[in-house]
């Protein structure tokens, strides 16, 4: 079994729903409890065992690059998305040099957790004889600050997703943390996509799994989640 020793933090993004908040500054360096963004999601990294981090930058990256220079732990490279920012499954592929041939986390900047290192419990289920890629979902009852009607329903066993679909509203939210397979992206399209298209895929193969988060995840999409967090973690 090949070990997870990566993790890609996800940090291109424009963070437009923030409004004026990002018009300085890139979402992964606004602050809740004191600490940016970021460095909260870096933290679960280095406590979860992961050696090295690959930040991608679009959006006012030479901030966060700045930011991060003097963080000791995990060992931090950058892959930069120019001139256009690729969505989350490009994003992935253009760093796929910097993150090696062994399954890795890719994992939301502004991914905010009230509880267990949410890449341990993604860790301690990780099995690749099984899936291909695995998502980390918390029930909508401890999604703090999240107002939508959920993505995923769960199997019995309690570990194989269904999307929402035609349904009202479904039980699970994706929290922004998964471990994937680098060979899922062998053919992936060409430029900027999202990760659903990998997602469906292996829907469709039965190689996506997911495993439910035990503590609270907090919706950080706009500036009332952003203070529902700096209270959650002050």
């Amino acid at each position: 079994m090949n070990a997870v020793d990566t993790a890609m933090i996800l940090a291109a993004g424009f963070g437009t729903r923030m409004g004026a908040l990002t018009n300085d500054r890139p979402k992964p360096l606004l602050k809740a409890g004191g600490r940016t963004l970021i460095d909260r999601v870096l933290d679960h990294v280095a406590s979860a065992g992961l050696t090295k981090a690959v930040v991608n930058l679009h959006y006012k990256g030479d901030q966060i690059r700045h930011e991060l220079s003097e963080r000791a732990a995990p060992e931090i490279v950058f892959s930069e998305e120019h001139p256009d920012i690729l969505d989350t499954g490009g994003g992935v592929v253009h760093a796929l040099p910097k993150l090696g041939r062994n399954p890795f986390v890719t994992i939301n900047s502004d991914a905010v957790f009230i509880g267990p290192n949410p890449l341990q419990a993604l860790l301690s289920a990780w099995n690749p004889a099984n899936h291909d890629a695995l998502l980390l979902m918390t029930h909508v009852s401890n999604a703090m600050a999240y107002t939508r009607c959920g993505d995923f329903f769960l199997s019995a066993d309690g570990d194989r997703p269904r999307r929402r679909g035609a349904a009202e509203i479904a039980p699970f939210v994706y929290s922004g943390a998964q471990i994937i397979a680098p060979g899922v992206f062998s053919n992936a399209p060409a430029g900027p996509f999202s990760t659903n298209i990998i997602w469906d895929r292996l829907l469709s193969e039965g190689r996506l799994a997911a495993v439910e988060y035990t503590g609270q995840w907090i919706d950080v999409g706009t500036p009332d989640g952003l203070e529902i967090a700096d209270k959650a973690l002050t």
